[in-house]
């Protein structure tokens, strides 16, 4: 599916996966896809496609739906202190370390 990944071609989340669980908290959320679609702008067929696993969904579509449903992206790696460090972010080591992603306002 991806071949260059270092994880023998798996990402550490699979897009089917992680539709799964923008659904799973709109749902909980009691929001209809149009529901979400108006508080954060994005289109219901967009929403649709997240949620039934579309791999080339824009991050710029994925993280206004993950922002509005309080969800939020982690990137973590061997070299993320070194990053945030040199940004001068420090990493939050009691919440599991790596770095947040957060759409621009």
């Amino acid at each position: 599916m991806f071949p260059n990944c270092r994880y023998g071609g798996k990402l550490a989340v699979q897009p089917d996966e992680l539709g799964d669980a923008l659904r799973y908290h709109r749902e909980r959320a009691r929001l209809s896809r149009r529901q979400l679609s108006a508080l954060s702008g994005i289109s219901e067929t967009a929403i649709y496609d997240v949620e039934h696993g579309k791999e080339t969904v824009k991050l710029q579509t994925l993280l206004p739906l993950l922002d509005t449903l309080n969800l939020s992206l982690r990137l973590d790696g061997p070299l993320m202190d070194e990053f945030t460090s040199a940004r001068g972010h420090p990493r939050d080591h009691a919440a599991g370390g790596g770095t947040d992603v957060h759409p621009q306002p």
